[in-house]
């Protein structure tokens, strides 16, 4: 599922484990778009690095959903 707009501090559910994780920060990098993420409630823990990806309706996570589905982003 894709959304119009990553931004920072929506939250995004990983699709194998169900843990939610917010947007910390967006960057470019290259030819891409680069999002970082840190799970939500550990912030001791290392931040995940992902390349997003553009769909015809927005951009996209691969592997996350938005953990706020019912909202416009």
């Amino acid at each position: 599922m894709s959304v119009s707009k990553i931004q920072i501090g929506q939250l995004w559910k990983k699709d194998s484990t169900g843990d939610i994780y917010l947007v910390t920060r967006l960057y470019s990098e290259a030819l891409n778009t680069m999002v970082i993420l840190r799970k939500s409630g550990a912030e001791d823990q290392a931040q995940i690095r992902v390349r997003i990806e553009r769909a015809a309706g927005g951009q996209n996570i691969p592997g996350f959903s938005p953990a706020q589905e019912d909202e416009k982003f």
